[in-house]
């Protein structure tokens, strides 16, 4: 999802050479607080599902339910 505010960030607002990082800074603000009243949404064309069927390795199935979870090591000690 990132990718595709950075995309549309580029189009709508970066479209053309900003002479100063202040310039930027407000520019950018004030696109996203425009984004943000206008609750902007991603309309996905694919379910979850269909993805994993194209591209397995970026989306894949959750190794453990809730009843299959299982502890972490870590170097932390408990008291």
């Amino acid at each position: 999802m990132v990718e595709i505010e950075i995309g549309v960030l580029a189009s709508q607002c970066l479209d053309r050479r900003i002479e100063s990082y202040a310039r930027l800074v407000a520019e950018t603000a004030a696109w996203e607080k425009q984004r943000n009243a206008a609750r902007a949404r991603i309309t996905w064309s694919f379910t979850t599902e269909k993805a994993r069927a194209k591209m397995g390795r970026a989306y894949p199935k959750p190794a453990a339910t809730s009843a299959q979870r299982q502890r972490v090591k870590t170097s932390v000690k408990r008291n």
